[in-house]
């Protein structure tokens, strides 16, 4: 049975001035830049440059809502006075002179050319090929990937022929135009199935000698050995000595694995990084200043302030003129609550910042990665007195300049371990001692994941090998086996 009931409920809701700022604050640079343009674009009522325009007061009249089109508006509900009545410097001019107005804003230049499958393509046209080797020598082109390689069984590739280029042959032809044109086609090695056949491939281009010979010997009967590093095996397997084994090494080492990723017009374009802060030593101090494209200088647009006093000049009478003065309130509203906003979001970077500075006042003052202290964004927001979320928006998507290089934010935090004196070390700091372990063993025998938690705890750091193995793999380091060399 239905029933009527009245409930109270105490509901927390963002407002939509707030989700407006918090969507800002997560922008990087390039996104921000972006975001402003089209806020520009869609709103008149907002400019940008150094004329300076006349204020709006805070005080803003909220009499009409989005869906008050239907009712009747009277004139006397909107006080046009109160939009022109301050006269003194606008409050919310948001420029931040962290740079001079003539520095030079540099681009980098992207040089077109020639795509990799279109320089394969290209290359097919030199071969004496039939109708049906060049449209089959096509197809295996264009189903080659990025690196170089064709991934897809031999078999699938003469059903697709089959079905979308009407082209029906059998696995034998198509295996004889792969080696036939692809590959010979330059780079060296494009067209080849697994790793195994692309270093051979390469052997093969070059001139031949005994150590090539034995190398491609060696990766067609023995890859896994090589592979695995088991070099006393291949020793055996061979009857070759020790130096010799070091010399065809060196020879397999020198190909390309990826020969796709060599071709210059292959390279993708990356996106350029455009750093949020800026952090410098002058004088033994640190300096921190926010990119000043993170800060336009925004202003309500003269013209529609103007427009407000041709319209408290005349009486307002009809219907149209109040339809106008309520879509300027609308946009003047908008602009108001947009430059605020920016406002806002370059004080909290800012703010955020700095406390991340000083709390890491001597990496950024040395560059040491060892004296990274631990943090979590729970510390940062303590600090400043604001949510876990909003320090996380800055911290994951924001760049920071320093003399180091550019680092993302987030890298600086990380969780602490203690060590053998029961202070909390960063477990950063910890990864930076164990890769400069591994980096100074002695690659012929090289230290194992037990060996590795000994020397730490030694140094003062007790974890345990599982842990050193987790941070071995974050460091994307192989295991002891993987980093022997001869």
């Amino acid at each position: 049975m239905l029933k009527q009931s009245l409930n109270y409920k105490l509901l927390q809701k963002l407002s939509p001035q707030q989700i407006q700022l918090m969507k800002l604050i997560q922008l990087p640079t390039q996104a921000f830049e972006e975001r402003l343009k089209q806020e520009i674009e869609e709103n008149p009522a907002l400019d940008t440059g150094k004329d300076e325009s006349d204020s709006i007061d805070d005080d803003l009249s909220n009499e009409f809502d989005d869906d008050s089109g239907n009712e009747k508006i009277e004139a006397e509900d909107i006080n046009i006075d109160e939009y022109l009545s301050d006269d003194e410097i606008p409050n919310y001019k948001t420029q931040a002179n962290n740079y001079s107005a003539d520095d030079e804003e540099k681009n980098v230049p992207y040089a077109a050319g020639t795509s990799f499958h279109q320089s394969l393509k290209n290359q097919l046209n030199t071969f004496r090929l039939d109708e049906e080797e060049k449209a089959i020598a096509e197809f295996l082109v264009g189903s080659i990937d990025d690196s170089g390689y064709i991934r897809r069984e031999i078999i699938d590739l003469v059903d697709d022929l089959a079905f979308t280029a009407n082209i029906f042959t059998t696995e034998e032809k198509v295996i004889s135009v792969l080696k036939k044109a692809v590959h010979t086609l330059d780079p060296i090695g494009v067209g080849a199935r697994d790793l195994k056949e692309c270093l051979i491939i390469q052997l093969k281009a070059k001139e031949p000698n005994k150590n090539r010979s034995l190398a491609i010997e060696i990766l067609d009967t023995a890859f896994d050995h090589f592979v695995k590093k088991h070099y006393k095996k291949l020793q055996e397997k061979f009857n070759i000595s020790e130096e010799e084994l070091k010399e065809i090494n060196t020879e397999i080492s020198k190909l390309n694995p990826k020969p796709g990723s060599s071709y210059a017009g292959n390279n993708k374009i990356a996106e350029q990084i455009v750093p949020d802060f800026s952090i410098k030593i002058i004088d033994g101090e640190l300096d921190l200043v926010l990119n000043s494209r993170n800060a336009p200088e925004l202003h309500v647009s003269r013209e529609y302030n103007n427009m407000l006093k041709g319209y408290q000049e005349s009486n307002i009478k009809t219907k149209s003129q109040k339809d106008a003065v309520f879509f300027i309130k609308q946009k003047l509203d908008a602009a108001k609550w947009f430059i605020d906003a920016i406002k806002q979001r370059q004080q909290t970077l800012l703010i955020t910042m700095n406390t991340i500075m000083h709390y890491q006042y001597d990496y950024f003052l040395t560059g040491d990665e060892r004296k990274l202290k631990p943090m979590i964004l729970k510390d940062i927001a303590d600090k400043i007195n604001m949510d876990v979320s909003t320090v996380s928006r800055v911290a994951n998507s924001k760049y920071v300049s320093t003399p180091y290089g550019t680092k993302l934010i987030k890298v600086f935090f990380s969780e602490s371990m203690k060590n053998d004196q029961g202070e909390d070390v960063s477990t950063r700091q910890i990864k930076k001692i164990l890769e400069t372990v591994i980096t100074e063993e002695n690659k012929k025998k090289p230290l194992t994941d037990e060996k590795l938690a000994a020397i730490l705890k030694e140094k003062g750091y007790p974890i345990a090998r599982r842990t050193v193995a987790k941070y071995r793999e974050q460091l994307d380091l192989p295991v002891a086996r993987l980093r022997k060399e001869i």
